[in-house]
């Protein structure tokens, strides 16, 4: 058989391959970023009562009218702007879907699209797989801020959209006012979409404040805002998430939906949006991730790593480039191996594969395994 791939070099993720490594060696598992710990349980009931309760056939193809609602309204309470539930919201099977279906919907054969790196590994196989042409721009060491000047330089004639991604995986960096204002500039000078991966949104630090583009007069217009119930609530293995845009860009975002999932779970849709009427759900997670974040920072301060304290998101980098210029994919595996702690080498989230000796640890995790993984950490000179 002879065949072509779309994507000859995408082989199998680096989550998936630390996560594997981690189970042969039973070590702890903060290479993945997905919670170590369950659900409210009240979300949990509620999503058994509407099963119980018939709720179990297809959804309308945007999403149940009262989740939708709901989204709304929570925007409204934490943005400051109220889209419209019918037509400028739609619940999909996960932010990833989200971000494909954007990416589709704007991207033809040709068109460029600026990707901030380190960037997370779904970006650019869209961008691909729709005929477009992914144009890096690194972002700024040490903090990971973004260059807007070479941003702006890398604009040409045939500049479609940017993809940007705040609070920022791997990083933590979370935008200020003045990204914004600059981006939406550079929007307002060019005409560009933007794709906006949010899906830590409520996942903050030290009094930061999630500010979202579709806050943004300018940027409202011309972008979609992605974004994941399963982040928010600790259920990423529910893959629920949503895209909010303006009508004209919601109805290109819906022909796509509607031929890759066409719908998404019914009862958990039912379920989040009685979920969502009780705002502290999601106004009390940044003081529990922060918890979780400071645990871990007390413990990796006694160890030789250095690091900049995360602004936000469920991840908290590392380096070890004063002590040694081994690759970090080799650390990474000998951290595994050895040490029996997972994490993920910064160095997978560049297009070139740069290197610039740091790892990635996923904080959102119970507080015994942190400070069990800490204590192993600790080990980590012998690496060297």
């Amino acid at each position: 058989m002879s065949l072509i791939s779309k994507l000859p070099q995408v082989g199998t993720t680096i989550f998936t391959t630390m996560s594997r490594m981690a189970q042969e060696e039973n070590a702890i598992n903060l290479a993945q970023g997905f919670p170590g710990f369950g659900s409210d349980p009240v979300l949990l009931e509620l999503v058994a009562k509407y099963t119980r309760e018939g709720f179990n056939q297809y959804a309308p193809m945007s999403g149940v009218s009262e989740l939708k609602q709901a989204l709304a309204i929570k925007t409204q309470l934490t943005q400051g702007y109220y889209p419209d539930p019918e037509s400028e919201v739609t619940i999909v099977s996960g932010a990833t879907e989200a971000l494909f279906a954007a990416f589709t919907a704007i991207v033809h054969p040709g068109d460029e699209v600026i990707v901030l790196e380190p960037a997370y590994d779904s970006y650019v196989p869209a961008i691909t797989l729709n005929g477009g042409v992914p144009v890096f721009v690194p972002l700024q060491s040490p903090d990971f801020s973004v260059d807007w000047e070479l941003v702006g330089s890398k604009i040409t004639s045939k500049t479609r959209a940017i993809v940007v991604n705040s609070p920022h995986n791997p990083s933590g960096y979370v935008w200020t006012i003045e990204d914004v204002n600059q981006l939406a500039s550079l929007v307002s000078e060019t005409g560009l979409f933007v794709i906006s991966d949010e899906v830590y949104e409520h996942i903050l630090f030290d009094g930061r404040t999630h500010i979202s583009l579709g806050s943004n007069a300018i940027l409202q217009e011309r972008t979609f805002v992605c974004g994941s119930f399963g982040k928010t609530f600790h259920v990423t293995g529910w893959k629920i998430g949503y895209c909010i845009a303006p009508k004209v860009l919601s109805t290109e975002f819906r022909k796509v939906h509607q031929y890759l999932t066409f719908s998404t779970v019914t009862p958990l849709q039912y379920a989040l949006a009685e979920y969502l009427e009780d705002a502290e759900k999601y106004l009390e997670l940044p003081a529990f991730y922060q918890k979780k974040r400071d645990l871990f920072l007390k413990g990796l301060a006694l160890t030789p790593l250095q690091f900049k304290p995360s602004q936000g998101s469920f991840f908290q980098l590392a380096t070890y480039g004063h002590l040694s210029k081994k690759s970090d994919v080799l650390i990474a595996e000998q951290m595994t191996r050895q040490l029996k702690v997972a994490c993920i080498p910064v160095s997978v989230f560049y297009s070139n594969g740069q290197d610039h000796q740091v790892l990635r640890f996923c904080f959102a995790k119970k507080e015994e395994e942190l400070e069990e993984a800490l204590h192993r950490i600790q080990k980590v000179a012998s690496l060297f």
